[in-house]
């Protein structure tokens, strides 16, 4: 009986603690350039799915809202105007993330 107890006491516990990933917040990245189809790509421990000028990530994960997710993001699709959870990035960060498209624009073949 006490074993069955502890066994609920601890289900209780990892569903409680687990509630506020599925409550958190959208996490979208607004981009400079529409993507020509719909594409999901996973950044941040979470799916992304962008379409049109946005790519959206319905259920992330404490680490979904950082830099590192943002530059993915960017590499992959061009500019981040803006990268927004409860509140926007700001422009420091927002810039650092921008920065892998300034350098592989660096990086790009010259023209004749």
């Amino acid at each position: 009986m006490k074993l069955l107890t502890l066994a609920a006491a601890c289900a209780a516990v990892v569903t409680l603690s687990a509630a506020p990933a599925f409550a958190a917040e959208p996490i979208v990245a607004k981009l400079a350039q529409p993507v020509a189809a719909k594409t999901k790509l996973i950044a941040g421990e979470a799916m992304f799915v962008c379409e049109a000028d946005a790519c959206t990530a319905l259920s992330p994960m404490s680490a979904t809202f950082g830099s590192a997710t943002c530059k993915i993001i960017a590499a992959k699709f061009g500019t981040v105007t803006s990268f927004t959870a409860s509140k926007p990035m700001d422009d420091t960060r927002l810039g650092a993330c921008n920065s892998v498209v300034v350098a592989r624009a660096g990086t790009a073949p010259m023209a004749k």
